[in-house]
């Protein structure tokens, strides 16, 4: 359940505030060979099992950017804002890769509200951490810190 502000300027009031968690998503090697496919990495460590059985990871890794890019999936899950025109990922600072995500894991994001101020155009850019935790790993997959515009009605 996301949570949820009724308008752009909430944001303003809410910096700091742990915005909750998306639902585990299990990360198999049909994803990890779509994925390799659209971005044309085929890196033995990512599509290769029998070999990456034998390699540092004991497995295929999912590609960093794959799972940077479930960010987009988890972050309605997490965060939703209400009374906007529209809303527009803006972009992201600081990403981090801290551990790798073994096929067969399962990943989820969990959201905290680090900024929020008003741009010139009228909207309130938001920068939510997220950060994508691997089910029973301490260290995170990704930590980035996105941000969006929401143009109010």
């Amino acid at each position: 359940m996301p949570t949820v502000f009724e308008n752009p300027a909430e944001l303003k009031d809410a910096i700091g505030k742990k915005l909750g968690e998306s639902e585990w998503l299990a990360i198999e090697q049909d994803r990890i060979n779509m994925f390799a496919d659209a971005t044309g990495d085929h890196q033995w460590i990512h599509v290769d099992p029998a070999r990456a059985k034998d390699g540092p990871f004991g497995a295929c890794i999912a590609h960093g950017y794959l799972t940077l890019s479930l960010v987009n999936m988890f972050l309605p899950q997490i965060v939703e804002v209400r009374g906007i025109r529209m809303g527009v990922n803006y972009g992201t600072d600081k990403v981090r890769f801290p551990s790798p995500v073994k096929v067969g894991s399962k990943v989820r994001g969990s959201g905290e509200l680090v900024g929020a101020e008003d741009t010139k155009d009228g909207a309130v850019q938001a920068t939510v951490r997220v950060t994508v935790e691997i089910d029973g790993i301490d260290r995170p997959a990704c930590v980035v810190d996105t941000i969006s515009r929401f143009y109010p009605e």
